[in-house]
């Protein structure tokens, strides 16, 4: 049976739609019946995670739980939520969550474990709210990997990228942005990742496979492919 995708987003609005894109180029159909039924809920209005995360803002979580609520009453038959700093209120929104939920991080751990067995060290380009959050540090580390970090100058550029007045989540693509994410990406590339993770929503809108040596971990993009399958769709090759 055929089932309805449910995307909590807005967090933030052009990475909502981004995760739409790709979710209707890689399913495989040939026609508008033969994709798959989607209720997106985007509301910009959510809390910075990030300050949330750092005890500095309000938490997200009763928009979340919100935004839930109104896809399963939309009939949602499960949830995704594209902002990966946002997975850390997981836990919280779990028992008032009565439908199946793709959590990214998670996802992105099992397509590691699957696809580049036996890396040991993995650098993460991220919001500070998700590496301080030690999502990625707690689920890889079960397969004794080790998360590199950029460094405190490092981040503060990985911060102006996607917050920043001339950053991603202003609208801003350029290829300044890119060539600052990638030069990140090449320096935790030279401590000994064997792979980088694309950790925050905004990242693989700017860093692309292409661009590095190593494999590039997109939680979106596997996210992605895992929906349509839970969705009894085929995926587009």
């Amino acid at each position: 049976m055929n089932k309805t995708i449910g995307i909590l987003g807005g967090m933030g609005p052009e990475a909502t739609v981004y995760f739409y894109d790709q979710l209707i180029k890689k399913t495989k159909a040939f026609k508008d019946q033969e994709h798959i039924p989607v209720i997106i809920y985007s509301d910009p209005r959510v809390p910075p995670r990030t300050d949330a995360i750092q005890k500095t803002g309000p938490s997200p979580v009763p928009f979340l739980l919100e935004g839930s609520k109104k896809l399963i009453l939309g009939g949602a038959d499960f949830i995704v939520m594209p902002c990966i700093t946002a997975h850390f209120f997981w836990p919280q929104m779990a028992p008032s969550i009565d439908v199946p939920f793709v959590h990214l991080v998670e996802e992105a751990y099992s397509w590691a474990a699957a696809q580049i067995p036996g890396v040991k060290q993995i650098g993460i380009i991220a919001s500070s709210g998700t590496i301080n959050s030690g999502l990625f540090h707690d689920t890889f580390s079960r397969s004794g990997i080790e998360i590199l970090t950029p460094q405190r100058e490092e981040q503060a550029v990985v911060m102006d990228c996607i917050f920043g007045p001339r950053g991603i989540k202003a609208g801003y693509k350029a290829d300044e942005s890119t060539q600052r994410i990638v030069r990140i990406a090449y320096s935790l590339i030279e401590r000994g990742a064997q792979a980088v993770i694309a950790g925050c929503t905004e990242v693989p809108l700017v860093l692309r496979p292409e661009h590095i040596p190593v494999p590039l971990i997109e939680p979106m993009a596997i996210g992605i492919e895992c929906c349509i399958k839970k969705a009894g769709r085929e995926i587009r090759e």
